[in-house]
């Protein structure tokens, strides 16, 4: 977002008037910001303060400590490993560490062309398919070692698909 430009503060100063009404508005203000831009970098935080009257310090303390949001841009496909301790115990590990080498990125990263971000979970409520990766809210039960090269292929060709019918 670097430097907001005229549309995104409008766009921002219009979803903080949405809730003005709301006793505890931050929560719907920032799931709204965060599902438009993908992440809620310092300025924008200071803009909802200037807006709302509540302190960069607690929206800070709120962003920081939720993990849906973020204060960086995520890439265009999340994948979440769960590491909760039914996938752990059925080799989620592996799972991650193997989406780590082939990506070439550690948890909580994002790939250079802004493709892939690389998430450890915990619990997803999966149990019962462990270990079980989350892509872009897509659940993928029982995930193996193996089947990590062609899921990151399958969401490169689907990607390439997508942008090829939007040209």
């Amino acid at each position: 977002m670097g430097g907001l430009n005229s549309a995104a503060v409008a766009q921002i100063k219009e979803i903080c008037a949405r809730y003005k009404d709301e006793k505890t508005p931050l929560m719907m203000i920032l799931s709204d910001i965060q599902n438009e831009y993908g992440y809620i970098p310092l300025e924008v935080q200071e803009l909802v303060s200037q807006e709302t009257g509540i302190s960069v310090a607690e929206i800070y303390g709120v962003v920081t400590f939720y993990s849906f949001f973020s204060l960086t841009p995520k890439g265009k496909y999340v994948i979440g490993c769960c590491l909760g301790t039914a996938c752990y115990v059925k080799g989620a590990q592996n799972v991650i560490d193997r989406f780590s080498e082939e990506l070439k990125i550690k948890p909580g990263e994002t790939t250079p062309d802004g493709m892939f971000t690389l998430d450890a979970l915990r619990c997803i409520g999966a149990c019962g398919i462990a270990p079980a990766v989350s892509i872009n809210g897509k659940v993928y039960p029982k995930m193996e070692v193996n089947q990590v090269p062609k899921v990151i292929t399958d969401l490169y060709m689907d990607y390439k698909n997508k942008e090829g019918q939007s040209a």
